[in-house]
């Protein structure tokens, strides 16, 4: 399976010779756009800034782009819009992503151009430091690079080569920068294994993929197959697998660095076909379900930039990989079955299976003592209703949990809301036939109740559900530094939630 390729990445303190184009911002002010971010030195003579006064709110609304002209030395100049008020990181971050997404559309496969971006002035007074600034213009104009590849076959000679992101003090802010190239590499990363079709990722390749992907770092990695899962009682994920002719695994990654005085586990849901089993979904309901693997991508994604960044925290990874198909083979509604740590299940629906593979995750990884465990999973079709599709929803075992995470999320620039855990919500999984129910069957509190479900074996440990169903897949357009299929949705917060317990 073919994998992106993402262009150079550096800073500079002044323009660099051989740009062939040049992003700066524009910002409404006086009914008119003001430009941020031109370099000092460059000779604007030959620019047409009074564009900028021509349908100003339309030229600054964020994201807009506007050709400017060409400087003496030939370099293409770009104006993207910043709003009308300071820019926020996530502002500068989709600003970039649509600079460059709009730059990109506009030149040839093998062009590999070279683009300045330069979208904040020391002199401008802003809601984030520098450091922020830098790291979110860096994160957005990469990813505005990313279109989905082709799987299979030829990959197309690059478009950009090189983005180099203009600063004045670009010694001091080289961390940020390198955060910004792990985060940004983990986050496409995701994003083409959740593209993937699902002939070509599934488990047992999903698997051989994560152990590829954490080559050469200091991550070790393990990986469950079917007869150790027997051995093992992980009740859950082979019963959601067994319709299928491709076997389930377990993918545990760990990063022990010295000096870590936190775990963090993190549980992703790898489901890398879900039809929905006995209780199939429609066509249409299909269509996209090589994106159920979401959770895991994000988690194994997540961790390699916790890894490359050299952070001095232990992070326990786990991955759930299974496919959910239906046939002679499967599991069926009201079957019983007994997870890893011994709890018996009934099942009231195959579609949701999700569930199952993430609780026997849980409960493998109550092993590694974690201060911390978040588990990540495009779960439900109720989030997606409550929500929207561009908000992560949020269950946590306590409002501290639960802050931990909406900081993480709001410093990285993922919207996330938090949604309360109830004894209703629990009430609706009591059944005769087993310890606890797979769903409730009356279609109300969905996401709540799986959240319910899942903290059965969590535990008494401080733990957060993510619900990515909606943010995972994007079906319309590109926008800004989010493309087309797969996001890489969570991977941005778990990288942000990391950095805070270090």
């Amino acid at each position: 399976m073919n994998i992106t390729t993402l262009p150079g990445l550096r800073l500079a303190e002044e323009l660099p010779d051989s740009i062939d184009y040049l992003v700066v911002g524009t910002r409404l002010a006086e009914d008119r756009g003001t430009v941020y971010g031109l370099p000092d030195g460059v000779d604007t003579s030959t620019l047409d800034l009074a564009l900028l006064a021509v349908g100003p709110k339309k030229r600054t609304e964020i994201g807009s782009v506007t050709a400017l002209g060409r400087l003496a030395g030939g370099t293409r100049v770009v104006a993207v819009g910043l709003g009308s008020v300071t820019p926020t990181s996530e502002v500068l971050r989709r600003a970039a992503g649509a600079a460059l997404r709009t730059i990109s559309g506009g030149v040839a496969a093998g062009d590999g151009v070279r683009v300045a971006v330069s979208l904040h002035e020391d002199a401008v007074v802003m809601p984030i430091s520098a450091f922020d600034a830098v790291r979110a213009t860096a994160e957005g104009a990469v990813l505005g690079t990313y279109d989905p590849i082709r799987p299979v076959g030829e990959v197309a000679a690059a478009k950009i080569a090189e983005v180099v992101v203009l600063d004045a003090y670009a010694d001091d802010h080289a961390p940020a920068l390198r955060l910004a190239a792990a985060t940004s590499t983990a986050v496409a990363r995701a994003r083409d294994w959740v593209n993937t079709p699902a002939n070509l990722l599934y488990p047992e390749t999903f698997a051989a993929a994560v152990v590829d992907w954490f080559d050469g770092s200091a991550v070790e990695v393990t990986v469950r197959d079917e007869q150790q899962l027997a051995a093992e009682g992980v009740g859950g994920i082979l019963a959601v697998g067994a319709g299928s002719a491709h076997a389930p695994r377990v993918v545990r990654a760990s990063y022990a660095p010295d000096g870590a005085t936190q775990r963090l586990v993190l549980v992703g849901k790898g489901m890398t076909f879900d039809a929905g089993g006995l209780d199939i979904k429609t066509a249409a309901g299909m269509l996209t379900m090589k994106c159920d693997m979401g959770g895991a991508a994000a988690v194994m994604a997540a961790t390699r930039a916790i890894a490359d960044l050299g952070l001095r925290l232990e992070v326990i990874a786990y991955a759930g990989m299974a496919e959910n198909m239906p046939s002679g083979t499967a599991y069926r509604p009201s079957d019983v079955l007994t997870m890893h740590d011994g709890t018996t299940v009934e099942v009231t629906n195959t579609d949701a299976e999700g569930r199952l593979v993430l609780a026997d995750c849980l409960s493998l990884s109550t092993a590694d003592d974690a201060d911390l465990v978040v588990d990540i999973a495009t779960l439900t079709g109720a989030c997606m209703r409550a929500l929207g599709l561009n908000t992560i929803g949020l269950v946590a075992s306590s409002d501290t949990v639960a802050g931990r995470l909406l900081h993480a999320a709001e410093t990285s620039g993922e919207a996330m809301w938090q949604l309360p855990l109830t004894d209703e919500a629990r009430e609706k999984l009591r059944t005769p036939y087993a310890d606890l129910a797979s769903s409730a069957t009356d279609g109300y509190l969905g996401m709540q109740v799986a959240a319910a479900f899942l903290e059965h074996f969590a535990g008494e440990r401080n733990w957060a559900h993510l619900d990515v169903a909606g943010p995972a897949w994007r079906d319309g357009a590109a926008d800004g530094h989010l493309s087309t299929g797969g996001t890489g949705a969570g991977v941005r917060t778990l990288v942000d939630l990391a950095l805070t317990m270090e």
